[in-house]
């Protein structure tokens, strides 16, 4: 009797093992052996806390695997853009570093040549002095203000800001025309920019006007009559009857 119950016994493990484990109990005792200190509780409690989670997995998903190959077909096409834009980014640093390469190097040059011909200038226009530029952060030029300072004749070294109206016009007109030295252009039109100055500076200012003339026609807008004499063409507006305007000319050749 205890032997038929031993068998049946292992007849219910056998099945067990096939059913749930799905493999022959014979193979199983080959590759398990019981240590000395194997606890069979903690053990069958282990069994249940395994059977409960893979219970709560759910059911099968019978769509993964066309799930999976869409999700890899996606991740594909995501990293094949994702390259592309890395590759633009970096292509357009690049860009961009050569840009401002080419920038800095072009402004280098502009500024050195433009702050050699307002010192030349300023030195025709004060009849004397120095007046010069001068980078802000020399480190960024890109980025960097510009600083002008001047020194007329017997005066000391000082910002641009602190000189008088008509030192002020004249350091600003030794800058534009400094500017206009480096990019010339076929015409140049000057609104009463001799407005503040005296008869000294409007003199050195017509003269650097004629000089310029030569490659340059100028269009000067002024009321200074000392100005006036220096024009080939003298365009003026009037007004002989109330409200009616009248353009007069005078071409003193």
């Amino acid at each position: 009797m205890q032997r038929a119950e031993a068998l049946a016994r292992l007849n219910f493990v056998r099945e067990a093992c096939t059913n749930e484990l799905n493999q022959n109990l014979e193979e199983l005792s080959q590759e398990v052996t019981l240590a000395a200190e194997f606890d069979l509780e903690a053990e069958r409690a282990r069994l249940e806390d395994l059977r409960n989670r893979l219970e709560n997995f759910g059911a099968v998903n019978m769509m993964a695997l066309e799930e999976l190959a869409e999700a890899d077909e996606r991740l594909a096409f995501l990293t094949t853009q994702r390259a592309d834009i890395t590759n633009g980014i970096a292509a357009t640093e690049e860009a961009l570093r050569e840009i401002k390469k080419r920038s800095r190097e072009r402004f280098r040059d502009a500024f050195e040549k433009i702050n050699r011909n307002f010192s030349e200038l300023f030195l025709e226009l004060f009849g004397g002095g120095r007046g010069e530029m001068s980078l802000i952060d020399a480190n960024d030029e890109l980025e960097s203000g510009i600083d002008i300072v001047a020194q007329p004749p017997g005066k000391r070294l000082q910002n641009v800001l602190l000189l008088s109206g008509g030192e002020k016009a004249m350091a600003a007109l030794a800058l534009v025309l400094g500017i206009f030295h480096y990019r010339p252009s076929p015409f140049c039109l000057l609104d009463e920019v001799d407005a503040p100055l005296d008869e000294a500076n409007i003199g050195r200012f017509t003269n650097k006007v004629v000089s310029m003339s030569a490659n340059t026609q100028f269009i000067v807008i002024t009321h200074n009559k000392r100005t006036m004499e220096t024009a080939r063409a003298l365009y003026g507006v009037t007004m002989q009857e109330a409200g009616v305007s009248k353009l007069v000319s005078v071409k003193f050749e």
